[in-house]
């Protein structure tokens, strides 16, 4: 990260000088209101605002707690360990932490070299990224949502080990340039800059972790990851193999966890694949269904258009 920006970061805080001095544990009073520690949004954001960062508070235990608004900590230097719903997760230089409202929290102390930034953000902030990441069907990117949200069924934290990908590295930077600046029309662009960070993590779900508390949530999501990896030619019996699952159980678990059968997963998949492709190259229909995993061309011209309620060729005319 810029070294402007972590010298700004890293000074200490009154806070922080606070603990120095001999405070021994966290002021409440500077989080909440109640007595629960729930750390609320009406302390953390200003008026209005839907987006604002701080630096995270060293040199102090931070007890369990939980947020009504979203987290998103980066860890610009050093680290920091943290345990949600009671399991260890070590924040490194340059990764990303989601946490979402249901989820608690507890921080170990950090030290005056471990310099990480806490996103607040309100849910609905991210409207924009949303949109952004299409409103067609995309399986994976609607686990990512859930987890993010509000969905019991899916994680309380993502856990994002990106510090060599240097898009999402640039986009984390561009963001917290623009707040400590107070840059014009910095809730738009830090809008438009966190549906492109979504794009980005999207294709680096090999660098995701997540809690490990439920089995079917991780089945679910190694499922998905498969098929979002290998749509064209990716195959049930390759995935049981691979998971050492016996497939007919497999089978019937992907139909009873997802409301669909694999082969159906499958087709959404390439389906959507095939928009891409339709709307961004000048490859034909015939080509594109090749590059889709399928060698017979009327068979998908037939599925595309039972999905999307029109030819594939009617469908690049109607949005390009």
């Amino acid at each position: 990260m810029n070294q402007e920006i972590l010298d700004r970061l890293g000074v200490i805080t009154d806070e922080e000088r606070e603990i120095i001095n001999g405070r021994t544990e966290i002021d409440r009073n500077r989080y909440t209101e109640g007595r629960d520690l729930v750390i609320d949004s009406k302390k953390m954001l200003e008026h209005g605002k839907m987006i604002s960062i701080r630096p995270h508070t060293r040199f102090v235990h931070f007890p369990k707690h939980k947020h009504n608004y979203i987290e998103v900590i980066y860890m610009c230097i050093g680290e920091t360990v943290h345990y949600i719903d009671g399991e260890k997760v070590v924040l490194k230089t340059g990764e990303l932490l989601f946490l979402n409202q249901h989820a608690t929290q507890e921080i170990l102390p950090a030290g005056e070299k471990d310099i990480g930034i806490n996103f607040i953000i309100l849910p609905e902030f991210f409207d924009t990224a949303f949109e952004m990441m299409g409103e067609e069907e995309n399986l994976l990117r609607d686990f990512l949502v859930g987890c993010l949200c509000f969905d019991p069924r899916y994680a309380s934290y993502l856990h994002f080990q990106v510090a060599d990908v240097l898009p999402v590295q640039n986009l984390v930077e561009n963001m917290v340039w623009t707040l400590l600046s107070d840059q014009p029309n910095k809730r738009s662009i830090n809008q438009v800059t966190m549906g492109l960070l979504f794009l980005q993590l999207m294709h680096y779900t090999d660098k995701i972790s997540h809690t490990l508390e439920s089995f079917e949530q991780k089945l679910i999501f190694q499922v998905l990851t498969y098929i979002d990896e290998n749509y064209k030619d990716g195959e049930l019996t390759e995935l049981s193999a691979l998971l050492n699952y016996n497939i007919y159980w497999l089978s019937r678990a992907i139909k009873r966890l997802t409301g669909r059968t694999y082969k159906e997963l499958l087709q959404v998949k390439r389906l959507n694949q095939a928009s891409v492709l339709l709307l961004n190259t000048r490859l034909s229909v015939t080509d594109i269904s090749i590059a889709v995993g399928y060698d017979n061309t009327s068979y998908f011209h037939r599925i595309f258009r039972n999905y999307y309620g029109m030819s594939p060729k009617e469908y690049r005319a109607l949005n390009t």
